[in-house]
């Protein structure tokens, strides 16, 4: 398979000096990289199937040098990518040869604490997990933990609306996103949000997280901050089926008893865990991780709730924990589960969401078509918004089997979008699901949706491949040249 990617824009790349010379007139001299040999770190992201070194890279350090970079990429017609840290699994930060990938990693200092009004100000490349290890020694934390959290950025969480383990209770970055100060593609600065509630009216806040650095780059976040719960225990249940677990996340649901967390994992992922982590879980095809949390009398009552709902479905294990390293045990092996399927082989991580109701329904349909595409899969995933991971194994060293794989993964988010989910619930759009866009949304809706971009981003030049199916946007990427193919 291949990605369609717009064809590089001839002038801009015999611009070539003159933009590298435009961008270190205005930027310190470390901040601009043009070398080919050191460009190509920054030929791809998570989604490594797909590479190409960009025209130029910029490494500023403040919203004024970002701004600045963007002017001379303004100014002279050049598209600009902006990148986190490179965990995007979607291809969100895939370059193309005309453009200049803006890295937002030396953005990394903390600007302010408040602890009485409950929110902290950075800039937003600083990692996900530094912030809360910041906040850590005073008793706080900051609640969106997505699996890549060492390593990724706040400002790849809000281009793609990261969400984690621990979102089901506390939501996912826009519900924990205040204020951000953008540059905007002219250079122009703006300031959303806040930690102050601000007046009525359009919540660009909320149209800005999620959109995937298309809109505007951001360079610095107002995020709310949570105290450290009392207290928090888990459970780990194993059940004999995948459908029956996944009957049992939807009754807890149902019966209002709101969990911390509810992680899921199959037996594919069971055994390459137990292989890499010796976590001891339970040999069975289905595992649920549910943490609940507050005094000791309300995780009591809670477990016991859980515990009947769960007994009703005749699980092969019910283990509670009973003290911090019981904890860490069970929750070793979810922590671990991407590095341990690594190490069988290549494969795709998708993060279609469903219905809670549906997961029964979506697991066994996915074993239907794990069967039909000859691939093996493993789920392992965000049980309690229906936030799904299937990992579809292939051999990238055979002919054809990551088009099978991508064909198969294709299935998967289209049962998705028809049992009532979406194609993705925090790992983004960007190429990978590009092309899918047209089974979730009709002409009209995506029309509406570039709009909104062509009002930010009149030029289409930031991140102008990603999300929306390229001959929908072909009137609007107007400085768009004919289409190339990306292997």
């Amino acid at each position: 398979m291949t990605i369609a990617m717009p064809a590089p824009d001839a002038q801009v790349i015999a611009q070539r000096p003159q933009i590298v010379a435009a961008l270190r007139a205005v930027l310190p001299a470390d901040a601009v990289i043009d070398d080919p040999h050191e460009t190509r770190a920054y030929e791809c992201d998570a989604l490594t199937a797909y590479r190409c070194p960009p025209l130029a890279v910029v490494l500023p350090r403040t919203t004024a040098e970002v701004a600045a970079a963007m002017r001379v990429s303004h100014g002279l017609g050049v598209p600009v990518v902006p990148r986190g840290a490179g965990t995007s699994l979607a291809g969100g930060a895939l370059p193309t040869a005309d453009c200049v990938i803006l890295g937002t990693m030396r953005l990394n200092a903390f600007l302010d604490i408040d602890l009485a009004n409950r929110y902290v100000r950075v800039q937003s490349g600083v990692t996900n997990l530094s912030v809360s290890a910041e906040l850590e020694p005073l008793g706080f934390f900051y609640a969106p933990d997505p699996s890549s959290q060492l390593a990724c950025t706040i400002a790849g969480n809000i281009a793609m609306n990261s969400g984690g383990a621990h979102c089901l209770k506390y939501g996912v970055t826009t519900n924990n996103l205040l204020g951000a100060t953008v540059v905007l593609t002219t250079g122009e600065i703006i300031e959303l949000g806040g930690p102050e509630p601000g007046p009525a009216g359009l919540d660009l806040l909320g149209v800005l997280c999620g959109s995937e650095g298309q809109l505007g780059v951001v360079t610095e976040a107002t995020l709310r901050i949570l105290p450290r719960p009392e207290g928090a225990r888990p459970v780990l249940i194993g059940f004999d089926s995948p459908e029956v677990a996944g009957e049992c996340v939807a009754n807890i649901i149902r019966s209002g008893v709101l969990p911390v967390a509810i992680e899921y994992m199959d037996e594919p992922c069971l055994r390459a865990v137990e292989s890499f982590a010796k976590a001891g879980y339970p040999d069975c095809p289905a595992v649920l991780i549910v943490e609940v949390e507050g005094s000791k009398a309300e995780i009591d009552d809670q477990i016991a709730r859980i515990r009947a709902i769960a007994d009703a479905l005749n699980p092969v294990e019910f283990r509670e924990s009973r003290n911090a390293d019981e904890s860490l045990a069970i929750w070793k092996g979810r922590k671990s589960a991407f590095g341990a399927m690594g190490r069988l082989g290549d494969y795709i991580c998708l993060d279609g969401t469903v219905p809670v109701g549906q997961l029964p329904h979506t697991l066994r349909r996915i074993g239907e078509l794990s069967r039909q595409h000859g691939l093996e899969v493993a789920n392992v995933f965000h049980a309690g918004d229906g936030n799904m991971h299937p990992l579809i194994l292939f051999d990238a060293n055979t002919p054809g089997d990551l088009a099978r794989a991508e064909a198969f993964g294709a299935d998967i988010l289209r049962l998705c979008v028809e049992v009532g989910g979406c194609l993705t619930g925090e790992h983004g759009v960007g190429v990978e699901k590009r092309d899918l866009m047209g089974d979730q949304y009709d002409p009209d809706d995506l029309a509406i949706q570039m709009q909104v971009k062509d009002v930010f981003d009149p030029g289409w030049l930031l991140n102008p491949a990603k999300v929306f199916p390229l001959e929908a946007s072909a009137a609007h990427r107007a400085h768009t040249a004919p289409l190339a193919a990306a292997e």
